[in-house]
């Protein structure tokens, strides 16, 4: 499901809410947990998951076009672990 079909969704299911406003909220959530993110803070939304940063050493890495070793810096990536509900509910979603 892309961003846009999430907007088209909620638009769909609330009726009282507009694309435009659907996609402001959806807009601003996604920003506001990039933003905790960014600053290393950890976001949980009890039911859904907790997203986090992890971090990564500095390592030696291969081009994979001609084998040159390159150099990859140290990074922190971000990590999302899905809560108890969510796994269960994608367990038995068959």
């Amino acid at each position: 499901m892309t961003k846009s079909e999430l907007v088209e969704l909620i638009a769909e299911q609330q009726l009282d809410i507009s694309k435009r406003e659907a996609e402001v909220v959806i807009s601003t959530i996604f920003s506001v947990i990039g933003d905790a993110l960014a600053s290393g803070e950890h976001v949980e939304l009890r039911g859904f998951g907790s997203f986090t940063t992890k971090a990564r050493q500095a390592r030696i890495g291969r081009n994979p076009k001609s084998g040159e070793a390159v150099a990859v810096a140290a990074k922190a990536v971000p990590h999302f672990k899905p809560g108890k509900e969510m796994r269960e509910r994608v367990d038995h979603a068959d």
